[in-house]
């Protein structure tokens, strides 16, 4: 049986880790259980993914919100109709572009088949999606933890993450992946909600600066 993540076993899965580490335990305090972060399944979701990779969320954002201007729902037939100038001028780059158009043919063949992720295991779903072009690490782990819902991922990385975790435990520089996992192993089966406490540290306090 797959486990998801929801509005439920989240907060209980947050006080488990704060009674399990120290870091996630002021998180918990100072700031409260954070948000389930979830997105719909499905390509519209897995194309949002592909513009954030390497840019700001708000950035990746405003590129997405064009589009969707455009295009609503965000589908393969209607995506595969846009120009490459008509994707340049919304926000994607030349890359990204050929990312998501590999994805929409794809999907649109039949050779790759969003439905069939529900049931395989984590290091199954990564494996499929890595297949495609542009999917990498990053974006198979966030699909799973945010599509998929699935409760025991840490996004490989994810710098808002590791800046967060670097701050919280004091450390001279963010952790490489490697000594990452290490570190957070007492956080299993629940990284997907260390990951998400992390996330909500980084914003909490970021939104605090701006504040000040």
């Amino acid at each position: 049986m797959i486990v998801k993540l929801d509005e439920f076993n989240l907060p209980e899965a947050a006080n488990w880790l704060a009674e399990r580490d120290d870091a996630l335990a002021f998180v918990l305090q100072r700031y409260g259980p954070p948000p389930l972060w979830a997105r719909a399944p499905g390509f519209s979701s897995l194309v949002h993914m592909i513009l954030e990779q390497q840019v700001s969320l708000a950035s990746a954002n405003a590129a997405f919100q064009k589009l969707k201007a455009l295009i609503d729902p965000v589908e393969p037939a209607t995506f595969l109709a846009l120009s490459d100038e008509t994707l340049r001028n919304i926000g994607f780059s030349r890359q990204k572009t050929h990312y998501c158009r590999t994805l929409a043919q794809a999907v649109d063949s039949g050779d790759f088949d969003f439905e069939q992720l529900h049931i395989m295991p984590d290091d199954a779903v990564r494996d499929e999606m890595k297949r495609l072009k542009g999917i990498g690490d990053w974006t198979a782990d966030i699909y799973l933890s945010e599509c998929l819902m699935r409760p025991d991922i840490l996004p490989k990385g994810d710098i808002a993450m590791q800046e967060a975790f670097r701050v919280l435990k004091k450390l001279p520089a963010r952790p490489v992946h490697e000594d990452f996992v290490a570190a957070t192993n007492h956080w299993r089966p629940w990284r997907s909600v260390g990951s998400r406490m992390l996330w909500h540290f980084y914003l909490e306090v970021r939104s605090e600066r701006v504040r000040e």
